[in-house]
């Protein structure tokens, strides 16, 4: 009798989730670069728990119709490529058509989505990678997405979560990198009811810089600013001078293309 036989499609989810979703700071990744890729202008990032029992992503961008917001929630779907040669010309910060489809096999998560100058928007609501309910629904321009009880039918996983507070700092490393890395974006951070970050969106690296270490680290910095002739390469940002100095790397970052 054959051994070998074809996984049902929750088990696959639960396998592929895995890849993905290690803890609410990936969630927060694959969320928020979403927003960044849908042309959003201003994201707010809440969360409560460390994200563990709830987090919820909100931009200002393109939003979807009803058809490509139920796609999204399948494996495989996206809207970044289209065919192989499109692999070698990236020009967003996802492709795969992965992230929701894994996201929501591990958590109950809700979607609220309207494009730019539409009436009305949608509501989706995915339940363990179920869909429980698709409906027409009043909303702002751009997409909402609220993820509850995250690995609520995984207690394995869940049970190798740390604690809310080094998952929450964990989430505030990273939402302070991608306001670093995009200065042009208001981004908005709230930790159980409190403000931690909020910036301003005017595109100046400086003022995202201000919001993260504050005044007396703004005013300790020597801008950069160099192109070898003849190259295509460029340098740009801020170093510390030595009244900055500290033992480790922890508030040195460096994004390439952004």
């Amino acid at each position: 009798m054959p051994i070998i036989h074809k996984l049902d499609h929750f088990i696959v989810n639960q396998i592929a989730a895995g890849e993905v979703v290690e803890r609410p700071a990936s969630i927060v990744k694959e969320l928020m670069e979403n927003s960044i890729d849908a042309d959003a202008k201003a994201i707010t990032l809440e969360v409560e728990n460390g994200g563990i029992s709830f987090l919820r992503v909100t931009d200002n961008g393109t939003g979807m119709e009803e058809d490509d917001a139920k796609a999204s929630f399948q494996r495989h779907a996206t809207s970044k490529i289209s065919d192989a040669d499109d692999l070698s010309n990236i020009q967003t910060l996802g492709f795969r058509g992965e992230a929701l489809a894994s996201i929501c096999s591990v958590s109950q998560m809700e979607m609220m989505t309207r494009q730019r100058n539409a009436l009305s928007g949608y509501r989706l609501v995915n339940h363990g990678g179920e869909m429980i309910r698709v409906e027409e629904a009043g909303c702002p321009e751009g997409t909402t997405i609220l993820v509850r009880n995250l690995f609520y039918n995984a207690p394995a996983r869940l049970k190798f979560l740390k604690s809310p507070r080094s998952e929450t700092a964990a989430i505030s490393e990273l939402t302070a990198k991608l306001i670093l890395a995009h200065p042009e974006i208001s981004f908005k951070y709230i930790s159980n009811g409190k403000i931690i970050y909020h910036s301003p969106g005017t595109n100046c690296l400086l003022d995202a810089i201000l919001t993260i270490y504050g005044k007396d680290v703004k005013n300790e910095l020597i801008a950069i600013d160099a192109k070898p002739a003849g190259s295509s390469l460029s340098v740009s940002g801020y170093v510390g001078k030595p009244s900055l100095a500290r033992t480790n790397r922890s508030h040195q970052s460096f994004f390439v293309n952004g």
